[in-house]
């Protein structure tokens, strides 16, 4: 998945820091519902499989470039980042067009990162914990923060979240914090990851959306 670069890493470390003396204003409450149409946009560092019917000379595997296009036979420089393949496949359709005549193709996607707006961003002490795959950078410990980027899955909750990420031994759990975009304004609210794994109380385990971002503090000693 992205990294976050370090500039970035720099301004959310602050960021945690400010949170942490200022703290959040109100708890992430189980009372979001997220949206029913949510389909998955291809974004870049995606591998898209293309399927031309009648054309295997035409069929291929195409990574989607930092810059969100992709480069196939016959098609060069097309646009693919922030479509869904549905209608990557009909761009393709309509530049293989003036080659062949009625071109059928389907778009497939493997490698999941999609856009930044449907990931789900973690920074903080992640990885080391017992159940997850750990974040970018290993275990973490007492150095810097780590930063992660997972894509985001309908009905995605906050468990599948850090079972993915890892949680470090240094985490304040009950100080976390999502930051999300409620009409068009970034708003911080409390989580509680240490009651919900420490204590089972599933009460915390309330629905992410894409674009969160999870922000996990340093735990006081």
């Amino acid at each position: 998945m992205p990294i976050f670069s370090k500039k970035l890493l720099c301004y959310m470390n602050a960021f945690v820091l400010m949170l942490s003396v200022m703290g959040c204003s109100q708890p992430l409450l189980e009372d979001v519902q997220q949206a029913a149409d949510y389909t998955y946009q291809i974004g870049p560092g995606d591998s898209v499989n293309i399927f031309v019917w009648g054309n295997p000379e035409l069929s291929t595997s195409a990574p989607v470039r930092p810059d969100g296009k992709i480069t196939v036979p016959l098609v060069e420089e097309l646009l693919a980042s922030g479509k869904t393949p549905f209608e990557l496949a009909r761009d393709i359709e309509k530049v293989l067009s003036t080659y062949i005549k009625s071109p059928q193709v389907v778009v497939m996607v493997s490698g999941f990162k999609g856009i930044s707006t449907q990931q789900i961003r973690v920074i903080g002490r992640i990885g080391g914990g017992s159940g997850g795959s750990g974040g970018s950078g290993g275990s973490g410990g007492v150095g810097r923060y780590q930063g992660k980027s997972i894509p985001y899955e309908r009905g995605m909750t906050l468990l599948d979240v850090i079972i993915q990420i890892g949680l470090n031994q240094y985490a304040d759990g009950n100080r976390a914090s999502v930051i999300r975009d409620v009409n068009g304004e970034l708003k911080p609210f409390g989580v509680r990851i240490d009651d919900l794994i420490d204590d089972t109380d599933l009460s915390a385990n309330v629905l992410m959306m894409p674009g969160d971002i999870l922000i996990i503090p340093d735990a006081y000693f």
